[in-house]
């Protein structure tokens, strides 16, 4: 997929506001050859989804042994709207907590009494965090109003042949 396709995918209205969520399934291959799946906070920065995580996560290893990831972000309504989204991680161990980690974690609902306490914990309890970056290679919006799963748009297609459409 080039570049342009992929800017104009993730330039859509929807797909912004779905880029402005606060969770991302992140899907990999682990270590053991199984597929993962996690709910993981994300932000957007413009040109990559990044994502932080400990530096003794488990999945660690399995993105260094293979970068090549997946993420969903979606509704809970109907009709459900989806970007999908491939790339490749690059990890980015850094000291200290990530300004992506504590945005990503600002719009949950806290007081400001309960923010502070967060940050305070969040900062005694790591000492550095691994930032998950990931420039998007291939990117589909599925919105089921403009566009549809690729298969669902192959049986519209064969029933407009079958109706001589």
């Amino acid at each position: 997929m080039q570049a342009t396709e992929i800017s104009e995918i993730l330039e859509r209205p929807i797909s912004q506001e779905l880029l402005a969520r606060d969770v991302t399934r992140l899907a990999y291959v682990a270590k053991d050859g199984t597929p993962r799946n996690v709910p993981i906070a994300f932000t957007w920065n413009g040109s990559e989804i990044v994502m932080c995580t400990t530096k003794n996560a488990p999945k660690l290893p399995a993105l260094r042994a293979n970068p090549m990831v997946a993420l969903t972000i979606d509704t809970e309504v109907h009709p459900p709207r989806i970007l999908l989204i491939r790339g490749r991680a690059e990890l980015d161990v850094v000291d200290g907590i990530p300004e992506e980690y504590l945005r990503m974690n600002g719009s949950y609902e806290m007081t400001a009494e309960q923010r502070v306490a967060w940050e305070a914990e969040i900062r005694s309890l790591y000492d550095g965090m691994v930032r998950i970056v990931v420039t998007p290679t291939w990117a589909k919006l599925i919105d089921f109003e403009t566009t549809l799963p690729s298969a669902v748009e192959e049986l519209v297609r064969q029933r407009a042949e079958r109706e001589g459409v």
